[in-house]
């Protein structure tokens, strides 16, 4: 028997959300938690509920999508997230899976894609909709192409890497420190071993170089 996994829908359509969560209930194994209209009620939604999964809206009133799930990593709340768009932007969809986006689904695919999302999403995998699978190609085209360019990438640690993806999202020694659980002059010595590694010279050239790959990393 597959374990219920619970779900949390924020849209500020509320036809929209009414049909997405017929569809999201029509499978048994998931189930609707809560709803909201706008990012702050989805937050304290969140708080409350604790759902496995987010399918949040990236436009929404008072918190938008990404300062949600940036709120969710700085809550360290344990739950994966969907991304529902109208857009089918490029540079969004790399801002989106820069900050751990799990899913990211076009809002025109969104009742038949919804249910393939959360079972991948669920089954810890990524989705993203059929129609954007070339912005994911780019991503790692321009992936392959900075290892190629700055072979110091691949002797990074796996911690380097994701402390200079945090550096890329202007976060602090200390800031880090604390999301990774480590003193912050731990972190500063992995900072000077990253830049050695890349050949990286002066106080500011890991955030520029962090800021100029950020989506390649």
């Amino acid at each position: 028997m597959e374990t219920e996994v619970s779900v949390l829908i924020a849209d500020d359509h509320p036809v929209f959300r009414r049909g997405l969560r017929q569809v999201i209930e029509s499978e048994s194994i998931f189930r609707v938690v809560a709803e909201a209209d706008d990012g702050r009620s989805a937050l304290e939604l969140i708080r409350a509920h604790r759902p496995r999964i987010a399918v949040l809206d990236i436009h929404m009133p008072e918190m938008g999508g990404f300062d949600l799930i940036r709120e969710i990593k700085r809550e360290k709340l344990a739950v994966e997230v969907i991304f529902l768009t109208m857009y089918d932007d490029e540079s969004m969809f790399n801002a989106a899976m820069d900050l751990g986006a799990k899913g990211y689904v076009l809002k025109d695919s969104a009742i038949s894609d919804i249910i393939a999302s959360l079972r991948s999403v669920a089954a810890n995998r990524p989705y993203i909709s059929p129609a954007l699978s070339g912005f994911l190609l780019s991503r790692s085209e321009r992936a392959t192409r900075l290892a190629s360019q700055q072979p110091g990438l691949n002797l990074l640690t796996a911690t380097e890497r994701r402390i200079l993806k945090l550096v890329s999202e202007y976060k602090t020694s200390k800031e880090i420190a604390s999301e990774l659980h480590i003193h912050y002059r731990t972190v500063d010595n992995h900072r000077t071993n990253i830049s050695q590694k890349l050949g990286l010279k002066g106080s500011h050239a890991l955030l520029k170089f962090a800021l100029e790959h950020k989506s390649e990393i």
